[in-house]
């Protein structure tokens, strides 16, 4: 089993101030040239950061080559740079810093102060008292109907005695009635998967307090799934060689490999590789 883990590259991005050493910025890489390199580190296609990331195909290759004209404003360009940094295992930080360098500071040094407007106390519309009178004669005439309809029904000869009575619910004089108190439905549990086949691998993976991003392969390298999950959703891959997963958050993601539990497949963040075959996980 070979996991590999992208988010140790966060540190490598080069940090630089342009106003301490302009000849240092200079020869730095650009913010897209960063995020290139460390998406083909990473083993991810363009597709792949598009999917996972929800920014257009178009725009991430306009990021790359440093054309944040396309990302529609400097709020959309950080947030672009940020998600596409996380993805690919950087510290989108200190990305977002260098942009802010490079293109005038941050949003919070450019904004002028703003006076707040009083727009005076809130009303709050009063609601009215319960009509409990009107409850009241609901509940007494509904009694007297099921009297009258049982009273009926023993003329008819359907009854034992020449009348009949109906037992009054409970809290009728208040015109409420207690509703029956239903049980708590068992909590579903995530189990593992029973009686898998010994010559195949079987990996089930199930989104627990986030969402990630996962791709799968099978031994032969086609794409079983590329999507994100959601917390509580799950997803099965079986193939007779391997399955090669990569995930966008290692920390959403719980394994269950050949019927056993792996746990948390990384951190919360943590771009993860991770390969099974049929004799995984193995055994100490």
């Amino acid at each position: 089993m070979t996991i590999g883990k992208s988010s140790d590259r966060e540190n490598t991005v080069p940090s630089v101030d342009p106003a301490d050493d302009p000849v240092q910025a200079a020869d730095a890489p650009s913010i897209g040239r960063v995020l290139s390199t460390a998406r083909i580190d990473a083993g991810l296609t363009v597709d792949q950061v598009s999917t996972a990331t929800r920014v257009r195909v178009p725009i991430v290759h306009a990021i790359e080559a440093d054309d944040f004209a396309r990302c529609g404003g400097d709020f959309y360009a950080r947030g672009h740079i940020r998600l596409i940094a996380r993805v690919v295992g950087l510290d989108g930080e200190e990305l977002v810093a260098r942009y802010d360098a490079a293109h005038g500071g941050s949003p919070a040094a450019r904004r002028p102060a703003t006076q707040l407007i009083d727009s005076g106390p809130i009303k709050v519309p009063r609601r009215g008292r319960p009509n409990w009178a009107a409850a009241m004669v609901a509940a007494i005439v509904a009694v007297v109907a099921l009297i009258g309809f049982n009273l009926v029904s023993g003329k008819d000869g359907r009854g034992t005695t020449g009348s009949a009575s109906a037992p009054l619910p409970s809290g009728s004089g208040t015109g409420s009635v207690a509703p029956a108190v239903q049980p708590p439905a068992p909590a579903p549990s995530a189990a593992a998967i029973a009686a898998v086949p010994a010559d195949k691998v079987t990996v089930k993976l199930v989104a627990e307090g986030g969402t990630s991003w996962v791709s799968a392969m099978d031994g032969s390298g086609k794409s079983l799934f590329q999507n994100n999950i959601g917390d509580g959703q799950d997803q099965t891959f079986t193939d007779p060689k391997q399955i090669k997963l990569v995930l966008g958050n290692g920390g959403a993601v719980h394994a269950y490999v050949n019927g056993k539990d792996l746990g948390l497949l990384g951190k919360d963040g943590q771009v993860v590789h991770v390969t099974y075959t049929p004799g995984d996980p193995q055994a100490g």
